[in-house]
């Protein structure tokens, strides 16, 4: 879960994994802990922090203070990619696809971690090889410096280059997105099936719930009545 180290930058941060190592020496076993931190400010900056420590909470600060120091930006459309791109680190590799609005982030965790610190909220991913989390980490950071926009490559080839296939499908998809309306907030339904039950039926009488109530809900005898008769005896 991420959760705000920095309120004045708004930088957040999400531990991907904790680990514990020991060492075995004369006396026993010692234990250490290493922690991998993400940390973002969910604009297009994320930065990456491994760090170890005797403890777990000084291994995560440890962590987060490199990882502020290590934070890059890279480029966004809207909410997700400008196009696709490939990742290696290791054994492992990672695509990352960009997808229409609404789509959601279709990733593991540790992916998944990178891509909402960066902002990505429209993402499609597949993995390869290794499952490492610092290695699908470290992967996914290869991809995103591959990343280049539409102005950038202008630039470099030194033509115009128009809308990209990329560019027009979110257009599309934004354009689609039911646009929220201002005023009171649409009510749910009400279920109103308990009480029906209790009144007896679709807006019948309520059905007494006691027998004292339905004693005291029957019609009292008119004076000079006759009682009612016992029934016969068998």
């Amino acid at each position: 879960m991420a959760e705000l180290i920095d309120e004045s930058s708004s930088i957040e941060s999400t531990t991907v994994g904790v680990y514990r190592t020991s060492s075995t020496v004369a006396g026993g076993r010692r234990f250490s802990f290493a922690a991998l931190v993400v940390v973002g400010d969910k604009q297009g900056q994320i930065g990456i922090g491994y760090a170890k420590s005797k403890q777990v909470p000084l291994a995560v600060e440890k962590a987060q203070k490199e990882a502020r120091r290590k934070m890059v930006r890279y480029p966004l459309l809207r909410k997700t990619i400008p196009h696709a791109v490939e990742g290696h680190f290791g054994a492992s590799k990672v695509r990352l696809v960009p997808a229409n609005p609404g789509t959601g982030v279709l990733a593991g965790a540790a992916v998944r971690a990178v891509l909402e610190m960066l902002g990505i909220q429209d993402c499609l991913t597949k993995g390869y090889g290794s499952t490492n989390p610092k290695n699908l980490v470290k992967a996914v950071i290869n991809a995103l410096e591959q990343l280049q926009t539409r102005e950038k490559v202008e630039q470099l080839r030194g033509v115009s280059i128009g809308a990209t296939f990329v560019e027009e499908s979110v257009e599309r998809g934004l354009a689609a997105m039911p646009q929220a309306k201002s005023g009171d907030k649409m009510q749910a339904p009400k279920n109103t099936l308990g009480d029906e039950r209790r009144r007896g039926g679709r807006g019948g009488p309520r059905a007494p719930r006691r027998f004292d109530e339905a004693a005291a809900g029957a019609p009292a005898s008119a004076p000079g009545a006759p009682a009612p008769s016992a029934p016969p005896a068998s």
